[in-house]
């Protein structure tokens, strides 16, 4: 049996909910081009991101563990793919479409830049005056503009609602702005379904990372509720953690905290009452999140992370070191610019040179930048 895209497109009719968004209804694309015959556009635009040179950089950028600390903690693209995961699974429970959450959610940190949230608030405050900076921001302009993969137009030239989708992220450390695409209205179900799935996912690996790396330990973690919870449903007792009881309890957290916010979300869709793609939108609240209770629990832990990990003088020493290494790097280049390679060079005509300097820098991986750093500064290395 062959399954056309007019097939898929039926599919999504008969099987998503009414408020989910189908791809036969897409706004479209800016340049009208002819829909594969057995992909639907979501289904592209999720191939055309794979396919991406940033998609591929996210190996080696930073999530909370610079790249060069070990090969076994997360990077922004074991992040994304986690996402993307518990995305899915959320979206198949809620009748949301699940190939324009796994399109957003591949997409949803395409714009960060290497070393992490330290090296995201680097650019920003060296472009403070000159537009500034905001991943979500430069993820758009990865996908519109810097990547070149068709000799007919710049970026990928996705679907609306998937555009929508990455300028609509938003979680508790990131603001959208979201001017160019209707700011009055909400994320979509599968918007908000990557916003939730991403929060997610971050809290979860970094406890575990955190576990791994040994900065945090499960006597720090006594008192809190979450980490009670799971210990109690699990039937573990104190003592010494080994790898295979930390990743059981990783996999119940994450378990625990799906079903908790599937469950909330479908009481929320019950509530509203909403029939429609737009009187979701339109709605003066979100629907898809957690009930006040694990909220309240996910605040803790949250809390306790903030302190504990993210302010470990280990991590912050290394954000130190990437705020220096991205200051210095981007003045030099601001300074002398006969220093970038050529093919940055040929961009400062047509971008000026404050944006040609970012959007370099800001593709760069950990490594690249650790060795641009060498190459600049230290004699003994060749230029």
């Amino acid at each position: 049996m062959l399954f056309s895209r007019e097939t898929l497109e039926e599919q999504e009719d008969r099987n998503l909910a009414p408020y989910a968004i189908r791809s036969k209804d897409t706004r479209g694309r800016q340049f009208p081009q002819e829909e594969p015959p057995y992909r639907t556009c979501f289904q592209r635009d999720r191939d055309r991101i794979l396919h991406t040179t940033a998609f591929r950089r996210l190996e080696y950028k930073t999530q909370v563990f610079f790249n060069f600390e070990g090969d076994y903690y997360r990077t922004r693209l074991t992040h994304t793919l986690e996402v993307t995961q518990i995305g899915r699974t959320m979206a198949r429970a809620l009748g949301a479409n699940e190939d324009l959450v796994e399109a957003i959610c591949l997409a949803h940190d395409l714009g960060h830049p290497p070393f992490g949230h330290s090296g995201e608030s680097t650019l920003a405050r060296l472009m403070k005056d000159h537009g500034g900076f905001d991943h979500n921001k430069h993820s758009l302009r990865i996908v519109t503009k810097l990547e070149k993969r068709y000799p007919d137009f710049d970026g990928l030239n996705l679907s609306w609602e998937v555009l929508e989708g990455i300028v609509k992220h938003e979680t508790e450390y990131d603001r959208s702005d979201a001017e160019d695409f209707n700011p009055d209205l909400r994320g979509s179900l599968e918007a908000q379904i990557t916003n939730a799935a991403d929060e997610m996912a971050y809290t979860a690996h970094d406890l575990d990372d955190g576990l791994r790396s040994g900065m945090i330990n499960e006597d720090m973690l006594s008192g809190i509720e979450i980490w009670e919870i799971l210990l109690s449903t699990l039937g573990i007792k104190n003592g010494h953690l080994d790898d295979l009881t930390r990743h059981r309890i990783i996999r119940k957290l994450i378990g625990m905290e799906v079903t908790a916010l599937v469950n909330q979300t479908a009481e929320n869709l019950r509530q509203s009452s909403v029939a429609s793609v737009e009187e979701l939108q339109r709605l003066d609240h979100n629907v898809v999140g957690l009930d006040v209770e694990m909220i309240q629990r996910n605040r803790q832990l949250k809390d306790f992370l903030y302190r504990n990990l993210y302010r470990h003088y280990r991590v912050v020493r290394m954000s130190v070191k990437a705020e220096n290494m991205l200051t210095s790097i981007f003045n030099t280049y601001i300074e002398e610019p006969s220093v970038l390679p050529n093919h940055i060079q040929l961009l400062i005509s047509e971008r000026g040179l404050h944006y040609a300097v970012c959007d370099y820098i800001a593709g760069m991986t950990d490594r690249f930048a650790v060795d641009e750093y060498q190459r600049l500064f230290n004699p003994e290395v060749l230029p």
